[in-house]
């Protein structure tokens, strides 16, 4: 029994020596914090780089608001993509950012939506008569309290002077997926969500679109997080801003900056 143990102690050593080079050569994947309406255009664009040769960077999408707070309690993102300005503010006024990385890269419209069988029938401007229109209905909003799609469309309807009407009625979702998938399952009468949204389905129609003065611009900001400003990090930061990646973007409705 002795000479087993000592046969398979040795055995072991013998394969943890083994195992460290192989460990050690192995890159480190980056990881991506993207708002949700990111999803399909960041997932091309990320297999597009790994055709280049590069170690595909592991993607993670939520509310940008959620990303923020994972980011500040120590999640280990190297680059964070969101939606509004106001949570990339956020992080760089606690120095979660690396400064000279930060850059607007992307614009989006809001719109309303209704499901495709039961499409709503109303003109978006000042005062127009939503909670008429939704009859007794749900509208669907990220959360307008914290997630950049949700706060835009509450100002959409502040300004328009129709949230006081509808604010009973509104839905909340954890992101503008969310807000998108009450509408598709029928369960809120409208939705509000970003144009690039509503056009990935087929079970929503668009009833309207907000005028750009309704609301803060639409900016989606793209930075590194500190403590990752790594040379792999400012590689894929660099091909998220090149022409491979703006055609992606365009494809699926983004405006480009």
């Amino acid at each position: 029994m002795r000479s087993y143990m000592k046969y398979l102690g040795a055995l072991l050593a013998v394969c943890a020596m083994l195992a460290r080079p192989i460990h050690a050569q192995e890159p480190d994947k980056l990881i991506i914090f993207a708002a949700s309406s990111l999803t399909e255009a960041l997932t091309e664009v990320s297999e597009a780089y790994a055709k280049t040769g590069k170690p595909k960077p592991v993607l993670s999408f939520a509310a940008s608001s959620a990303l923020a707070h994972q980011i500040e309690n120590g999640a280990p993102a190297a680059l964070f993509a969101s939606a509004d300005e106001e949570w990339m503010d956020y992080l760089a006024a606690h120095n979660l950012i690396v400064a000279d990385t930060r850059t607007s890269f992307l614009g989006n419209t809001l719109v309303l939506v209704s499901p495709a069988d039961r499409p709503l029938k109303v003109t978006i401007g000042p005062g127009f008569p939503l909670a008429a229109a939704l009859g007794g209905g749900k509208l669907s909003l990220a959360d307008p309290m914290s997630v950049p799609a949700g706060k835009y469309g509450k100002a959409a309807l502040e300004n328009l002077g129709v949230w006081s009407a509808v604010e009973a009625n509104v839905v909340r979702g954890d992101n503008v997926r969310n807000a998108l998938a009450f509408v598709e399952r029928g369960e809120a009468a409208a939705g509000i969500v970003y144009a690039t949204d509503a056009a990935l389905t087929k079970k929503v129609v668009v009833t309207g679109t907000f005028p750009e003065t309704s609301h803060p611009p639409i900016s989606y900001p793209l930075a590194i997080v500190a403590g990752h400003d790594t040379p792999a990090a400012r590689a894929f930061r660099d091909f998220l801003l090149g022409a491979e990646a703006k055609a992606v973007y365009r494809k699926y409705g983004f405006a480009v900056k």
